[in-house]
């Protein structure tokens, strides 16, 4: 039996419009195509997990719309267990997505029942799934839940991943509780105040209480330790939908470290993982 995984977060459904170029401000352009997906940064972490074999246990909030049970199906198909969805009356969250033609995107994210999710609920979920080996979050539901959650989870010992995506700023308090933090270039710059390099990489590090990692896109990720940067290539591949790439390197990444494996064979599985999925459009449908 795989370790326990569980993924605190978001689940969105994404609407996904392609397009030749984006339109400008008060323009009208026609698109290529549209495609309706499951998104949420935390939904698309914890299927990657699923999929790759892990036991992964999802906590996150729905409204009580035509999306709910689409949703819970969705997980359900890829391995995800779905005991610990919360269900507020509302919305559900929706993530409106332009993907241009050389692959890349542009999305808006409407929470929805997001922002409901309950943190003492959440936590009262981890205490009865047990022995939980990682915890996976991140931005795209209210902070505070996420400060009470990663507070019980390390002081229960259990490792814990953040990706800090939508960025936003991190308190010192909430880093005392990550493992591992997780962001891409963008957000590194955004969190940090440093543009990404390696003289920059190095002075965050020394300044967090916890393990960090940038990922980089098309040119991988970099593993940054007490005194030096570890960098891991990306293979080169036909980008055609970045969409969910970061989601991916999480997801997998958790599962690798759940099964007690190096940092540097997570994160070479993790952008291995990652590159696979931009060669296919959407989201979750681009994982494997």
């Amino acid at each position: 039996m795989s370790s326990k995984i569980c993924v605190i977060g978001s689940s969105n459904i994404d609407q996904i419009a392609y397009t030749k170029n984006i339109p400008a401000d008060g323009e009208t352009l026609f698109g290529d195509s549209f495609q309706m997906g499951f998104g949420g940064k935390g939904a698309n972490q914890a299927v990657m997990a699923g999929l790759l074999g892990a036991d992964v246990y999802m906590i996150t909030c729905l409204g009580d719309d035509v999306y709910k049970e689409m949703t819970i199906n969705n997980y359900e198909a890829n391995n995800v267990n779905t005991d610990h969805i919360q269900l507020v009356k509302g919305a559900s969250g929706v993530a409106p997505i332009w993907v241009d033609a050389t692959g890349q995107n542009r999305i808006i994210v409407i929470p929805g029942a997001n922002n409901e999710i309950d943190a003492q609920k959440a936590i009262s979920s981890i205490e009865e799934i047990g022995d939980i080996s990682v915890l996976v979050g991140q931005c795209e539901i209210p902070m505070e839940v996420n400060h009470e959650v990663f507070q019980y989870a390390k002081s229960n010992s259990v490792t814990t991943i953040f990706n800090p995506a939508p960025a936003k700023k991190l308190e010192r308090e909430f880093l005392e509780h990550i493992s591992w933090l997780i962001p891409n270039e963008n957000e590194f710059e955004l969190i940090s105040g440093m543009e990404p390099n390696d003289d920059n990489f190095l002075k965050f590090n020394e300044e967090i209480p916890c393990n960090l990692i940038v990922t980089l896109g098309e040119k991988g990720a970099v593993l940054v330790d007490e005194n030096k940067t570890y960098y891991f290539d990306a293979p080169s591949v036909n980008a055609i939908d970045t969409t969910g790439a970061g989601d991916s390197f999480i997801g997998t990444f958790a599962y690798e470290l759940s099964e007690s494996n190096s940092p540097e064979s997570c994160i070479k599985k993790a952008v291995e993982k990652a590159s696979q999925s931009v060669t296919k459009k959407g989201t979750q449908s681009s994982y494997s």
